[in-house]
């Protein structure tokens, strides 16, 4: 058995465990968690998290890294946890499950999505290089992609579910990425929610935000423009 069959077989392990242990803890966990997240209200997804008392850091957690797995939006989960435990703790525990998240959902999408995509790609040349591409610079594309905030982070799993990247690039490059995402997103949320205490803050986040991935967006259209 490989090294990443095993990381296979410990992953979905590991969704086996949480998700039987959030049960045993609170067996309405997951009425709740569909009912808060289809709201989109932030004030109840945050009085949510809050009422699990001493284990709200770990339901705020729990819920953001369930919500990576399906593909959903965790722009709401990730902002009530800065809302809640402050920008710093916020980021880093939104950090640190969203890559986990992230990572368990390319497990299982790659087990369900590979074998079919790789029927449809076999057929088409072009499709065949697109996937090779993904292989050889799958690292580096990913990296800039996972490092967009408010980018659906269920299409880019779902995209390298189906491409060639290794398990090993696609981990790091989301570990990375994600750092400077959730950040930004945890900031601007919890900045946007209260403006009245930190507009100047805001203002310069996005200031910054915008100097950033504006520079670094035409970088890479230039870099992709000169490889055509």
């Amino acid at each position: 058995m490989n090294s990443e069959k095993k990381i296979k077989i410990a992953g979905y392990a590991l969704i086996i465990i949480l998700v039987g242990s959030i049960y045993i803890i609170s067996p309405n966990f997951y009425n709740d968690l569909f009912r808060v997240i289809l709201s989109g209200d932030m004030k109840e997804i945050a009085a949510y998290i809050d009422s699990f008392g001493n284990l709200a850091i770990f339901f705020g957690f729990m819920l953001v890294l369930l919500i990576n797995i399906v593909g959903l939006p965790s722009i709401f989960a990730i902002t009530a946890n800065g809302l809640l435990f402050g920008p710093a703790i916020g980021i880093i525990i939104s950090w640190i499950a969203e890559t986990v998240g992230v990572i368990l959902g390319f497990l299982l999408m790659r087990t369900i999505l590979r074998p079919s995509a790789e029927k449809l790609i076999h057929k088409s040349t072009r499709l065949s290089k697109i996937d090779d591409l993904s292989g050889k610079n799958g690292f580096k594309l990913m990296l800039v992609l996972r490092s967009l905030p408010y980018f659906p982070s269920g299409v880019l799993t779902a995209f390298g579910a189906i491409s060639k990247i290794s398990l090993k690039d696609y981990s790091l490059s989301s570990l990375i990425g994600k750092l400077p995402a959730t950040a930004l997103e945890v900031m601007i949320g919890h900045d946007i929610f209260t403006y009245n205490q930190n507009l100047n803050r805001l203002a310069i986040v996005i200031a910054i935000s915008v100097i950033v991935y504006g520079g670094l967006w035409f970088f890479n259209k230039k870099y992709i423009n000169g490889k055509k």
